[in-house]
C-alpha cells in the first residue's frame, strides 16, 4: 500500500532527534511502551522514522558527514519550495550539495540537495514531483494506479 518507516540506527538518538525536528520538520510521536531499547520515533509527510540506539558502543570514529555523493544510499523528501530548504539547512550550518538535472528532450528540471545526518546517512530533498513516470519496457501494458502515486504516473493513452 505504502512506505509505512524506515529505521535508522544512531550513535545518539537524541542528537537525531534534534536533527530531524529541527532540519527536516518530523515531529517526536509516542512509542509503544513495550519495546525496552532506547529509541524514538518520529512522523511527518505521510512517513514514518525509527531511531533505533546503536549497540556498537566499541566503535568510536566519527561518521564521515562532509562525504556527499549522490549516486550512494539515500532517502528523498520532496519539497515544493527548494529555496526554503536550501535557507533552513543554511540556518542550521548543514554543510550541503546542490545539483540541478536537466531533460532538455521533456523540459523537465529537478532541484536536488544532498546532505547527512549526524551519523553520516545521506538526505536528498527534491522537487521530482517534476519528473513523469512513464512505465518502461513491458510493464506499459500493466494499468497502475494513477491516484496513488506521487509523483503522479503520466497515462499514456
Amino acid at each position: 500500500m505504502a512506505v509505512n518507516h524506515m529505521s535508522r540506527l544512531c550513535r545518539n538518538v537524541k542528537e537525531s532527534i534534534d536533527f530531524y525536528t529541527k532540519v527536516l520538520g518530523f515531529v517526536l510521536i509516542e512509542r509503544p511502551p513495550a519495546f525496552d531499547f532506547e529509541g524514538a520515533w518520529l512522523f511527518n509527510y505521510g512517513v514514518g522514522i525509527h531511531l533505533i540506539q546503536s549497540q556498537q558502543h566499541e566503535d568510536n570514529s566519527s561518521p564521515d558527514t562532509d562525504h556527499l555523493d549522490p549516486m550512494d544510499n539515500h532517502i528523498s523528501f520532496q519539497s515544493e519550495d527548494m529555496e526554503a530548504r536550501v535557507k533552513r539547512l543554511e540556518e542550521m550550518d548543514v554543510k550541503y550539495m546542490k545539483r540541478t538535472v536537466e531533460d532538455k528532450e521533456n523540459g523537465t528540471v529537478i532541484d536536488q540537495l544532498f546532505f547527512n545526518d549526524p551519523d553520516g546517512f545521506m538526505i536528498e530533498i527534491c522537487n521530482c514531483e517534476n519528473l513523469k513516470l512513464v512505465p518502461a519496457g513491458s510493464l506499459g501494458k500493466i494499468k497502475l494506479p494513477a491516484d496513488r502515486h506521487n509523483p503522479p504516473v503520466w497515462n499514456l493513452s
